[in-house]
């Protein structure tokens, strides 16, 4: 066993329920997202099942002297200026590359929010790869994958089967969960 897992699993106590799959590329979709915690727990819950996997981040922390560390665990510089239109340049990115597993928090912020930003939707729509939904279950201590999903081109349906998977998890804030609207 591997140190990650090894400190996912018997030191922290979580459980993995699912995986990763065995796909070139697909956009992953982690909620709730309530704390700065959360990142390094997605790092953990990769490392612990050798999976590679990109996250984005603004372009700055990469020009800055710890820039190396965030390539190092699979950051990509992304311009988040108003002038550039970030789900275009994420789809680019996918068009780009082989290979290419991202993961976002598509709640956008660490406080509670009513319904999920639809640009991880609109990302993996137009990139067309399936989507991945996992829950950071802390009241269960539970990481739970879904089998992939496309996307339909019915944004309404299709965020609220998304929302769904969600439904009950509680983040490590947990008054700052997400909660999908009935």
């Amino acid at each position: 066993m591997g140190f990650s897992k090894f400190f996912l699993e018997k030191v922290w106590g979580w459980k993995v329920i699912g995986g990763f799959p065995e796909l070139k590329k697909y956009l992953i979709a982690v909620v709730p997202h309530t704390h700065w915690q959360d990142f390094f727990l997605g790092i953990f819950v990769r490392n612990s099942r050798n999976a590679q996997v990109n996250y984005v981040a603004k372009k700055s922390l990469f020009d800055s002297p710890l820039g190396w560390w965030f390539k190092k665990l699979g950051g990509v510089p992304v311009d988040r200026s108003k002038s550039t239109n970030f789900v275009q340049q994420i789809i680019d990115i996918y068009n780009e590359r082989d290979e290419f597993r991202l993961s976002l928090a598509p709640e956008g912020t660490r406080k509670k929010v009513a319904k999920l930003k639809t640009g991880f939707y609109y990302i993996a729509h137009g990139a067309q790869v399936p989507v991945v939904l996992v829950a950071f279950d802390y009241g269960k201590k539970e990481i739970r994958f879904s089998e992939p999903q496309y996307t339909t081109g019915d944004v309404a349906a299709d965020m609220a089967r998304f929302e769904a998977f969600f439904k009950g998890a509680l983040g490590k804030v947990p008054e700052y969960s997400f909660e999908p609207q009935s």
